[in-house]
């Protein structure tokens, strides 16, 4: 009796032991197939690439990619550059999609109220010599039509835009762009200023210089009224 409870335990010990195989062999294809999904949705940018290009880019300076303070620096960048250009995997429509958190507004509510967030700061890199553009704050302002969206989502969109290869301008009409998605309202404005590396630290070197554009949509592009209350809001406190 004791002989046969002893191969009874054994075998249920193995069937356990065989079910816990398969259930872990099932969890580690169901995790491997979502980080799969998850690398080809979200992470688009070839750090591997990237990683080659470094290391050929500190040969053509001349310089010995192998020596201890830079054996590292190709995976380091690689690293950066996947995070600082998060936003060049996401289009404006995605980026919408992804900080759509409205509230209804209340009917009672004036309707032609402007909602300004203003001195967001972000920072981005020229397109035209990879350098980056620093110093930038921008405000962002809104007529809400029905819904009122979330305040941190407005500066969400703001720094997700800015993590690409970008222009000032562009930075702006993306902004523009991805604030009339989420909010469902034409009316928008974004207003920038920002220093620029590419003029600031090579070529001209004019240290001082800073940049200033404006994306204006809707009434606050016809409404000169508007246009000098947001002005207005804008300059107050400096």
């Amino acid at each position: 009796t004791r002989s046969s409870g002893t191969r009874k335990s054994a075998g249920y010990r193995r069937n356990r032991t065989d079910n816990e195989m398969k259930n872990e062999k099932m969890r580690q294809e169901q995790t491997g197939s979502v980080c799969k999904l998850a690398q080809n949705n979200l992470r688009k940018i070839d750090t591997e690439a990237i990683r080659l290009h470094i290391r050929g880019i500190l040969q053509a300076l001349g310089d010995d990619p192998d020596r201890e303070g830079l054996k590292e620096t190709p995976e380091r960048v690689a690293k950066m550059y996947e995070e600082v250009f998060e936003g060049m995997c996401y289009s404006n429509q995605e980026i919408a999609d992804m900080f759509r958190k409205n509230f209804a507004q209340d009917s009672t509510e004036n309707s032609q109220d402007m909602v300004l967030v203003k001195n967001i700061e972000i920072f981005s890199y020229c397109e035209h010599h990879l350098a980056l553009m620093y110093d930038m704050k921008v405000s962002v302002a809104y007529i809400p039509r029905g819904n009122v969206l979330g305040l941190s989502k407005i500066a969400r969109i703001a720094d997700m835009v800015g993590k690409r290869l970008q222009l000032q301008e562009r930075i702006g009409s993306d902004i523009a762009e991805i604030m009339e998605l989420v909010t469902d309202s034409h009316d928008v404005a974004v207003m920038i200023e920002g220093c620029h590396s590419c003029m600031t630290a090579r070529g001209i070197r004019k240290t001082n210089a800073v940049t200033t554009t404006t994306t204006l949509r809707g009434q606050f592009k016809t409404d000169p009224m508007l246009q000098m209350n947001l002005f207005q809001q804008l300059h107050a406190g400096r």
